[in-house]
């Protein structure tokens, strides 16, 4: 079976074609975020205040990009668990978020998240963190630079590999593989 392309910004059309255990393929901007971004983001949002960029369709991948060498776009760009995000995964899908990517399990409010605002949860490949950066053709520095790794960065990418997780159908791959495996 082919995989689904997608771009950015996503339709919430493009979103409900996605089913759990579906292979895609990312182009187009997404942005990065791990847990000190995620608790700046809920912050301004809480306050009411801008966020460093607009939330409605993007893809946040929960990744931390190690330093280029020289000649590089970027480091090694693999993904960090996600359920590190499950406290503020909500409020951001709340606000349009169309989709995050990161690897492992997220809790039940989490999926249930991605139902109630009709996003999708992808995983990305853990400790293919090289050949993922790969498919990055730019990479800028947005917002939250003093975090270092866990600043919030603009990449641009071109055929970036995932598998949905959880749909906005309230499917969840995970708990599927557990229940056809289990003994």
């Amino acid at each position: 079976m082919q995989p689904h392309r997608i771009s950015t910004p996503l339709s919430e059309s493009r979103i409900m074609e996605l089913r759990a255990g579906d292979n895609v393929r990312v182009s187009g901007v997404i942005y990065t975020a791990r847990d000190a971004a995620h608790k700046k983001l809920v912050e301004l949002l809480e306050k009411d205040e801008p966020l460093p960029f607009a939330l409605r369709g993007q893809i946040i991948y929960y990744m931390g990009p190690a330093p280029a060498r020289p000649g590089q776009i970027i480091g090694s760009a693999g993904p960090t668990t996600s359920g590190r995000m499950d406290d503020y995964t909500p409020a951001l899908l709340a606000r349009g978020l169309g989709a995050v990517i990161g690897k492992g399990s997220r809790n039940a409010a989490t999926i249930q998240a991605f139902q109630d605002y009709r996003a999708v949860y992808l995983a990305a490949t853990g400790g293919a963190g090289a050949l993922l950066a790969r498919t990055i053709k730019e990479a800028q520095l947005v917002a939250y630079a003093e975090l270092g790794p866990e600043a919030i960065w603009r990449l641009v990418v071109a055929d970036f590999p995932a598998v949905v997780i959880n749909d906005a159908y309230g499917n969840d791959l995970y708990a599927a593989g557990r229940r056809e495996y289990a003994w």
